[in-house]
């Protein structure tokens, strides 16, 4: 990097920080860009995760990007993911703007210098580089270490304890009595792959998810095809489709719980039997509150039905040599356990953040649209849909960054801060996430990591895609709650700016 100041750094080559690059390269072609990512490549999950089987459980339509269309199935494997994503790189000539080996250790914002001095480690050493601007793609989880609770007696077993996201490349689970603890995605995508290598898998639940499943196809997509449209044209209708599909579908789990309710239901039955005992994938509360993982194609339903796995729901008291002792009493022998049992938040990578001395405690403060933080000048962070695809916030957000950048130009802005109008300062401060209406297990443990919002729209993420895609190109970038500041540090606004 030697002294170059750099106009925006983008922090992370994941799927995010990937399709943020590009944005800014083809929109934004007079400022000098980076992405710098720790990792030895690109692809971020879908490249630290190698369990058997991993996939999408969003569909490729709307995971990916909106202007690069998508071909295969629905649902799609990491490797066809990264396939996808190396191809999006080389067609946009991305790849001269992304430094791997690059992990990020402090960020330092000088008002006084209008510029963030970003401290990085490679292999070869620690170096500094300055930059104008941050941009967050890093995601929203450890992808260090998974999430893994603390039973008692876990030292005690005889046998391997593996997590998902630490795959082993060298485990052999022929003939082996595999149980795999968790209920939701992960879980869901192991046991079809590994059941038929194990002499038996059982999946241990405490409580049951909810899941979707169907042919992994889209039909419409198909027969589009055989008409021979052309393919940018069938992205743009069977993501439109999806989306609509999606809206209405979440509409009708917030208004006819029960009606969703037996759908899924009924999906899952046509290929269990219609006498098939249902108490295993009966959650205790309405669909939507948390994710609900599709199962493509039946996989894990049919292994189930052929007796290849098992389901168990019950809580574990302890682990003992031989495998798992069960509140209820029974043992469940195990050579082989997986803790498919989620994983650890981060917000922003867990990156120090220091503002003019002061190290910045983002739980402490306001998210001004889920995208930036109260006070935390000229930072952007990308966090996604949890009842869509994650991309879709990508897409948006580098359409207000382009407009963000260029509206910061005309005033000759060289800084941009959320700021709380002093007539807003009494809002009652709450949780990043209202449990009442979306409650997973890593949020809930992660929650003192997140900001904070409140009731005004513009401090808090909506989680609606919806309305965030006709909401955010119409904010009105010069209301109270953004504070501009020239190079001497003197306030601006639009009124000044046209006066000069």
């Amino acid at each position: 990097m030697g002294d170059r100041i750099l106009d925006v750094l983008i922090v992370g080559a994941g799927i995010s920080g990937v399709g943020a690059v590009r944005h800014l390269k083809d929109r934004c072609p007079g400022k000098k860009v980076a992405v710098f990512e720790a990792l030895d490549g690109f692809g971020g999950t879908w490249k630290v995760h190698t369990y058997p089987g991993i996939r999408s459980d969003s569909d490729l339509y709307t995971f990916g990007y909106r202007d690069k269309p998508w071909t295969g199935p629905p649902i799609a494997a990491a490797e066809e993911i990264l396939t996808y994503m190396g191809e999006f790189i080389e067609e946009n000539d991305l790849a001269p703007l992304i430094h791997y080996n690059h992990k990020i250790t402090k960020t330092e914002w000088s008002s006084a210098e209008k510029l963030y001095t970003v401290t990085y480690e490679t292999p070869d050493g620690d170096h500094q580089v300055k930059a104008r601007f941050l941009w967050m793609c890093q995601g929203y989880y450890d992808l260090d270490k998974g999430y893994t609770p603390d039973w008692d007696g876990m030292e005690s077993f005889k046998g391997k304890i593996v997590h998902p996201q630490d795959w082993p490349d060298d485990i052999d689970l022929s003939g082996k009595k595999v149980v795999v603890i968790g209920s939701g995605a992960t879980a869901a995508t192991l046991v079809p792959n590994i059941a038929k290598s194990c002499e038996h898998v059982t999946m241990l639940q405490r409580s049951p998810t909810y899941f979707s499943t169907g042919r992994n196809a889209n039909e419409l997509a198909d027969e589009l095809r055989r008409l021979e449209i052309d393919e940018e044209w069938i992205h743009t209708i069977i993501r439109k489709k999806v989306l609509t599909d999606q809206r209405d579908f979440t509409a009708a789990a917030n208004k006819e719980p029960e009606e969703v309710k037996t759908l899924l239901f009924n999906n899952i039955k046509a290929i269990m039997g219609e006498d098939f005992d249902m108490t295993p994938f009966t959650p205790d509360y309405r669909p939507w509150r948390q994710r609900i993982a599709f199962v493509p194609d039946g996989d894990f339903f049919q292994v189930v039905r052929d007796g290849d796995a098992s389901i168990v729901t019950d809580h574990i008291d302890r682990f003992v040599p031989e495998g798992i002792q069960l509140k209820s009493g029974e043992t469940l022998d195990a050579d082989i356990i997986i803790t498919a049992t989620g994983f650890n938040l981060k917000f922003l990578g867990s990156i120090p953040f220091v503002v003019d001395g002061e190290t910045v405690d983002f739980n402490e403060r306001l998210t001004w649209r889920g995208m930036m933080v109260e006070d935390v000048p000229n930072m952007l962070f990308v966090f996604g849909y949890f009842r869509a695809s994650w991309t879709l916030r990508v897409d948006i957000l580098g359409d207000f960054m382009v407009r963000l950048l260029a509206h910061m130009d005309e005033m000759g802005a060289a800084e941009v801060r959320p700021e709380v109008p002093a007539g807003e300062r009494t809002l009652e401060r709450m949780s990043w996430m209202d449990a009442a209406d979306f409650n997973p297990g890593y949020l809930q443990r992660g929650e003192h990591l997140m900001p904070k919002r409140a009731e005004h729209p513009e401090w808090q993420h909506t989680q609606d895609y919806w309305h965030e895609k006709d909401a955010l190109p119409k904010v009105d970038l010069d209301e109270a709650s953004l504070v501009y500041e020239d190079e001497a540090g003197q306030a601006l606004s639009k009124r000044t700016a046209n006066a000069a």
